[in-house]
């Protein structure tokens, strides 16, 4: 006779959960943030916060904040939206960092609502939704569902007050195909500003290295130090130059010692929040005290964790060159941009950057393999830089045999 079996049946996990909220404020971090920490594998900057620092003040809070979880992993099962939706229904947020949740899942509900063609309740989720993309979407659905009118009026709509450049590039794209469509003339599209072309036919062989790298290294043999930087040297400089603002103890932005970011970065009022802070880091590229604040602090903070700083791709050299020959006007362009929408602008960015230190000159180059397109951020910032007068071309490659 077999001895009987004895089947133990694990509980506590949403107990764990809860704690795990409690603590890190969130449940994507989990206790192997300790052990990564005292094996000095990631480190932290060190942030002062007080009770009043904490995400959530309320059992309430915690409650609805564990309800938004829930419902987020019941629509990843591919549970019926509209099942979700009426356990939200008597959900109400007061606490800013739970409707920016609340917010981001009803987007996503929004968008699974779209591809099961249920329009209607598509439109009246993303009505709800405060994601930045959620007025765009609607005219999608409105196109899409061929009510051109109403997709045509809520257009024109948000053109006279777009939120953001994704807005007013989305809107340019559509209001001309919107006024096709309604039998209106052939609304003539604004022109961007001509860029710089480079054409180059390197050997099949360099294929191997990714066409990033043989560019950088025809660049470099032509004259200049050429470095692939893409989108990490612009935002490691502004995290660099901007780290006091970035980790100031903000209420609400740092509540666990295990923060690479505070929770707040992608917020539209993140930098009104530290405008003073960011008013003093920005000022220092208007009396030329940006080059040695910059040094400074990559000698202080080297590797710690940062949401701009790539240390990796960092060294004296490329610092050195790029404060040398980028102007602080240049700069301070790039970075104001950056605040404004810092979720959308910070990728982007053209792959490659020259510098000439003896002639104190720079140059960025966008590249694209064959067949390859620019993408809609690439463009805007290519947009931004022609519009400001920063020097950058695009590098069109094929191979020859």
């Amino acid at each position: 006779v077999q001895a009987p079996v004895g089947i133990v049946q694990w509980c506590l996990q949403p107990l764990c959960d809860r704690m795990r909220l409690l603590f890190f404020g969130n449940l994507y971090q989990d206790w192997s943030e300790f052990v990564l920490a005292d094996l000095g594998v990631l480190r932290f900057e060190q942030v002062a916060f007080s009770p009043d620092s904490r995400a959530l003040q309320q059992r309430s809070e915690v409650d609805q904040a564990m309800a938004l979880h829930q419902c987020g992993e019941r629509l990843e099962r591919g549970e019926d939206p509209a099942s979700i939706l009426a356990s939200l229904a008597d959900l109400s947020f007061d606490n800013p960092w739970l409707a920016r949740r609340h917010g981001r899942l009803l987007f996503a509900l929004g968008q699974q609502c779209e591809r099961l063609g249920d329009w209607d309740q598509a439109l009246a989720v993303y009505a709800r939704s405060s994601h930045a993309q959620a007025r765009i979407r609607q005219v999608r659905v409105f196109e899409r569902s061929e009510r051109w009118q109403q997709a045509y009026a809520y257009a024109r709509e948000l053109a006279a007050a777009p939120a953001n450049a994704l807005e007013v590039q989305a809107l340019q794209r559509m209001l001309p195909r919107l006024a096709r469509k309604l039998g209106g003339p052939a609304q003539r599209r604004r022109r961007a500003a001509p860029l710089e072309l480079i054409e180059l036919e390197l050997p099949r062989e360099q294929a191997g290295l990714g066409v990033e790298e043989a560019v950088r290294q025809h660049l470099a043999q032509a004259g200049g130090q050429a470095y692939y930087v893409e989108n990490t040297l612009f935002n490691s400089l502004f995290g660099l130059l901007c780290w006091e603002a970035i980790i100031a103890p903000v209420p609400g932005a740092f509540f666990n010692p295990f923060q690479a970011a505070p929770q707040d970065l992608h917020d539209s009022d993140f930098q009104q929040r530290r405008a003073e802070a960011f008013a003093a880091c920005l000022g220092r590229l208007d009396d030329g005290s940006h080059r040695q604040a910059i040094l400074d602090c990559y000698a202080a903070k080297q590797g710690l964790q940062s949401p701009f700083v790539f240390w990796p791709m960092l060294s004296e050299t490329l610092l050195d060159q790029a404060l040398a020959c980028l102007p602080a006007a240049h700069l301070k362009q790039c970075f104001l941009r950056l605040l404004q929408d810092i979720r959308n602008n910070r990728a982007g960015m053209p792959d490659l950057i020259q510098f000439w230190p003896s002639e104190g000159r720079y140059r960025m180059i966008e590249v694209k393999g064959p067949g390859d397109r620019l993408q809609d951020n690439q463009k805007r910032w290519l947009a931004f830089c022609a519009e400001h007068g920063m020097p950058v071309s695009v590098c069109y490659v094929e191979w020859s045999d």
